[in-house]
């Protein structure tokens, strides 16, 4: 539908709002003389049922029903209303209009049950008896703790509704004249707005397509060319304000989103004015939109506000770190803040730079670990040899025997020193395979891997007199290296034999559920303390370090499996109880699923 001007738009604007706030007004008068007038009448109703009661209190307190039923008929003649008298059972003793004893039990009515709990009862209701709305008042007799009976006055709603029938026409009358003159004037005003507001108009829809630059000239009275000319400026001011905005836009857009770093701006009042995508991800804002929310309603860490808090407290650029526990997991973050400052040189907000360097700190912890538990492991075989050497050289060759025991000791921590060193080129070579060889897997029945790690160490079993028991049903497959899955069944059998008493059991259990095939290597042997039982994987990393050494581990075996498993695609878990056992579980993919 085409546009209609812009007269006639204010023209039926006001026309409609006048039309409007004279219907409201209008009906409201209506509906407060209504409302007054059936006050007005309450009040009345009201005023008859206490002066009623008061000449009835006597002849009902004495039972004289002769005489009630005669007031009864008596007053409702002269006040033009319905009496009605009511006992307290809702039994009606009289009416000024019908046969009391032909009316209904009015145990049910809403004004009696309310003038029965003592106070004063109105409804409005339907009468079937006269066949019309009535307007009921019904006051108490008697105690107020326990009224004997109620008296009851009404009026039809048809009596005061004819009332202001009559006066409906003087109201409607003079609204209309109201309105008429309103719509007069306002004619007057919609043709002084509308001309200099149609040449507004016309500028402002050329400037609405966008061409900004483009000089509007317009003829007319002064305020007109002068406003023409205002627009002009406007427009020029505004493309170039757009331009840059978009152009600073874009850049910062293009440098925050390709930034790996989170980057937080926060005004004064801690509310975010910027957080880009990798900020999101770095405190796991699920919020889509947290531009203008406070920001602890989007980040949840109290250490993370604190740092902020401080930024924007500092005049100053501050640097820290921030340590957050999620879950189980730590996350190092490296943090740098600054003030925000508007043009003047007012700080407003500030901006926090962070970057998580929880792989780096990991990796330091690892790298130091690692070579700390290294040079501990060589250096304990390198000293005994060196000092038993140097005994030798000292003219224990001279004695054969004592000469052949010390030689014996060299031999055994050389097979030691040598074991470390097999191992850490081993799990050297995996994790190389892991990251950078795909490991070939092939479908391969579990008993084949396991009878082939048990044959491995049937000899240590022997030795330790430990009986080595195999369950594995003869159709479970299952997507695997075989060497590499043999190599770590090999490491949990041997430490299960080594931790195991004389005469010990260690079983040897696969399974499948509908998720993962379970491979189980259980003992009852010494077991593990729960302390140390979320490193037991890590390299070096040992539990009774004097006995594992006696028997001969290097502190690399559970890596070993840890990384082998990883291989696979599956995890190990091991649950053990001191003084009971030690249950080490290998999962491992499906491969029906």
């Amino acid at each position: 539908m085409k546009n209609r001007p812009i007269f006639q738009k204010l023209f039926a604007s006001y026309l409609v709002f006048i039309l409007l706030m004279m219907s409201i007004t209008t009906f409201l008068s209506v509906n407060t003389l209504k409302n007054f007038h059936r006050e007005q009448t309450l009040i009345d109703l009201r005023d008859q049922a206490m002066l009623i009661a008061e000449q009835i209190r006597l002849p009902f307190a004495a039972g004289e029903e002769r005489l009630l039923r005669g007031m009864i008929t008596t007053l409702g003649e002269k006040t033009g209303s319905r009496i009605t008298l009511i006992l307290a059972n809702g039994q009606v003793l009289a009416d000024s209009t019908e046969n009391g004893q032909s009316l209904d039990n009015h145990a049910d009515r809403p004004e009696f049950l309310e003038a029965l709990a003592g106070r004063i009862g109105q409804a409005v209701r339907y009468s079937y008896s006269l066949h019309t709305s009535m307007l009921y008042v019904a006051l108490p007799i008697g105690p107020e703790s326990a009224p004997t009976g109620v008296v009851r006055t009404a009026k039809p709603i048809q009596s005061f509704n004819a009332a202001l029938s009559m006066a409906y026409p003087g109201i409607i009358f003079s609204s209309l004249a109201v309105a008429l003159a309103a719509a007069l004037i306002s004619f007057l005003v919609s043709r002084r707005i509308s001309r200099p507001l149609e040449r507004i108009k016309k500028a402002a829809e050329i400037f609405a397509t966008g061409h900004l630059r483009k000089k509007i000239h317009i003829a007319g009275p002064a305020e007109v060319v002068a406003l023409a000319d205002s627009l002009n400026k406007m427009a020029a001011r505004l493309q170039d304000r757009i331009d840059t905005v978009i152009r600073q836009r874009n850049e910062q857009e293009a440098v925050l989103s390709s930034m790996v770093e989170g980057v937080v701006a926060v005004d004064k009042e801690e509310r975010i004015l910027r957080l880009n995508q990798a900020g999101q991800v770095l405190l796991s804002v699920s919020d889509d939109n947290p531009q203008g929310k406070p920001i602890q309603e989007v980040v949840r860490k109290a250490d993370m506000l604190r740092f902020i808090r401080h930024t924007l407290s500092s005049p100053e650029p501050v640097e820290g770190e921030v340590l957050i526990q999620d879950g189980t997991r730590e996350i190092f973050f490296q943090m740098h803040g600054m003030p925000l400052k508007n043009a003047a040189g007012e700080p407003f907000g500030a901006l926090v730079v962070l970057n998580d360097v929880s792989r780096i700190r990991r990796l330091e912890n690892v790298r130091r670990d690692f070579v700390a538990n290294v040079s501990h492991e060589l250096r304990t075989p390198i000293t005994a040899i060196k000092g038993f050497v140097e005994t030798l050289l000292e003219g224990a060759l001279d004695q054969p025997e004592e000469g052949r025991r010390f030689l014996r000791i060299v031999a055994k921590q050389a097979e030691r020193l040598n074991a470390i060193i097999e191992d850490l080129l081993r799990l050297s070579r995996i994790e190389e395979d892991e990251e950078t060889v795909s490991i070939q897997l092939e479908k391969r029945r579990l008993s084949e891997v396991l009878n082939a790690a048990l044959v491995s160490c049937s000899a240590l079993a022997r030795d330790e007199s430990v009986h080595i028991e195999l369950q594995c049903p003869p159709e479970l497959t299952a997507a695997v290296n075989p060497p590499l899955l043999e190599q770590a069944v090999t490491n949990l059998i041997d430490n299960a034999i080594k931790y195991s008493p004389k005469n010990g059991r260690v079983l040897v259990r696969a399974e499948e559920n509908q998720q993962e095939v379970l491979i189980i290597v259980q003992d009852w042997g010494t077991g593990i303390a729960a302390e140390h039982l979320p490193r037991i994987f890590e390299r070096f990393y040992r539990v009774d370090k004097a006995r594992s050494r006696k028997l001969g581990g290097t502190g690399l075996g559970l890596a070993i499996v840890k990384h082998i498993a990883q291989i696979h695609g599956g995890t190990v878990d091991v649950v053990s109880v001191p003084g009971k056992g030690s249950t080490f579980s290998v999962r491992l993919p499906n491969p029906h699923q």
